[in-house]
């Protein structure tokens, strides 16, 4: 765990200098440093301390890099393809276990050739456009504003059955941390 360079950062960005952080903590200079370059571990009440200091939450602190906010904005998107019908997914962010992504069906498509099932569960927002989903034995018709739910490990569909291309969010969680592709 790199806390000391988290602390380091934050305080450089909130322009706090060692002196002050120790006057506000009451920790030395010495052992600051020494905490901000990560040759010693300070104890969970003094990192509440240096937190209350840096008015951060004692949480963030403790979040590994991967953990943090990631951005990913609209220009940087990562664009693939998905199934027979290529159609076009545009991965918006996503975090260890949740995904969320712009599916674009033109008019007819579906997603694979037949209904298909997967770990993890689904909510699906439509955007744009008019869609038909199953899942096992039921099935609905979605408009713009529109919005469902599953357990993807029944086997099920999502098929555009408007004139115009469909617009999709979808969002997935999993426990599965690989990255599979699942759509």
């Amino acid at each position: 765990m790199d806390i000391g360079s988290t602390i380091r950062a934050i305080r450089k960005r909130k322009n706090i200098t060692i002196a002050q952080i120790c006057e506000m903590t009451g920790l030395s200079q010495g052992f600051m440093s020494q905490v901000e370059t990560n040759k010693t571990s300070p104890s969970i009440s003094t990192l509440e301390n240096i937190a209350h200091a840096l008015k951060v939450p004692l949480a963030y602190l403790l979040l590994k890099k991967e953990e943090r906010m990631r951005i990913v904005r609209k220009d940087e998107r990562t664009i693939t393809t998905s199934g027979s019908e290529h159609l076009k997914v545009e991965h918006l962010s996503s975090t260890k276990n949740v995904r969320m992504m712009i599916v674009e069906f033109p008019p007819g498509t579906m997603i694979g050739d037949a209904p298909h099932a997967h770990e993890g569960e689904e909510v699906h927002v439509v955007i744009k456009g008019s869609i038909y989903a199953e899942q096992g034995e039921d099935g609905a018709e979605f408009g713009e504003g529109d919005s469902f739910s599953w357990n993807a490990c029944t086997p099920h569909l999502v098929r555009n059955i408007g004139e115009d291309t469909a617009i999709v969010l979808i969002s997935i969680y999993t426990e599965n941390e690989n990255g599979q592709e699942l759509i």
